[in-house]
């Protein structure tokens, strides 16, 4: 267990691979924590440096009171690497955590030298749709809304499996601070402008069943990347790195050598 002390709270992180390969970093979605990517990690070229953490209100991580606004986030993420010495990292963000990677590499082009915007978009859904769950879970808590969320993050066979159990808990066992807080960060942020900025080597990843960031949502954000790719895996749904890891692993690992990062 790593924890650092960064601005205004104890940010929890891990890395796996050695110190001075080439650096990883992995943003997690709303409702999870680093484990999201347990799967993936193992699947991964060993000589590279894996970083992940709980960002803020997730996991170990503090949860301050909400709401958060998205440059917080962007700067928790900034602070842990600095802290940790990292440049040049390709980042890889997943729904939120793609938000947080454009806004990173908007603002630090010296940490980010490639991004994967997993299941994320430039702007996530409507600033009501938020405000609804939001109220929601400050009225009913997460468990309220947790069965309509596996069916966004899943496909049918996964949420047929005991597994189905676990991500279930782990969403309900977030702090309500910070699934609200994140949630009104998103709520608040549309990158369409700044992310079309960006030029940098980028790959994008949906999947096929994906219901909060459907496939076209995703190509749509690639494509303000100039020579940015597209990846689609079949049969998952927001979650490929969960359902379909090695697929997950091989489209990340390709991008990783292609680049000349691996």
């Amino acid at each position: 267990m790593q924890i650092a002390t960064l601005g205004d709270i104890h940010t929890h992180y891990r890395t796996d691979g050695p110190a001075d390969g080439p650096a990883v970093v992995f943003a997690n979605s709303l409702g999870t924590d680093l484990r999201l990517w347990d799967k993936v990690i193992p699947l991964l070229p060993a000589h590279l440096r894996l970083i992940r953490y709980d960002k803020r209100g997730h996991g170990l991580t503090t949860a301050p009171p909400a709401p958060y606004a998205m440059g917080a986030l962007v700067t928790d993420l900034e602070r842990l690497m600095d802290h940790l010495g990292v440049t040049g990292a390709v980042v890889v963000g997943l729904s939120i955590g793609g938000l947080i990677a454009q806004g990173l590499a908007v603002k630090r082009l010296d940490l980010v030298r490639g991004l994967v915007l997993s299941n994320t978009a430039a702007r996530i859904s409507t600033a009501a749709m938020w405000a609804d769950r939001i109220a929601a879970v400050r009225a009913g808590g997460i468990d309220s809304l947790a069965d309509s969320v596996m069916e966004r993050w899943f496909g049918k066979p996964f949420r047929a499996t005991p597994e189905l159990h676990a991500w279930r808990t782990m969403l309900t066992r977030q702090p309500v601070d910070g699934y609200a807080g994140c949630a009104a960060a998103i709520a608040g942020t549309d990158f369409f402008t700044t992310t079309a900025t960006l030029r940098l080597p980028t790959l994008a990843i949906a999947g096929d069943q994906d219901g909060a960031t459907p496939p076209d949502l995703v190509r749509e954000t690639a494509s303000l990347i100039p020579g940015s790719r597209f990846h689609l895996i079949r049969g998952a749904g927001h979650l490929p790195c969960v359902e379909k890891p090695d697929d997950y692993a091989a489209a990340l690992a390709a991008f990783l050598q292609d680049i000349g990062h691996a």
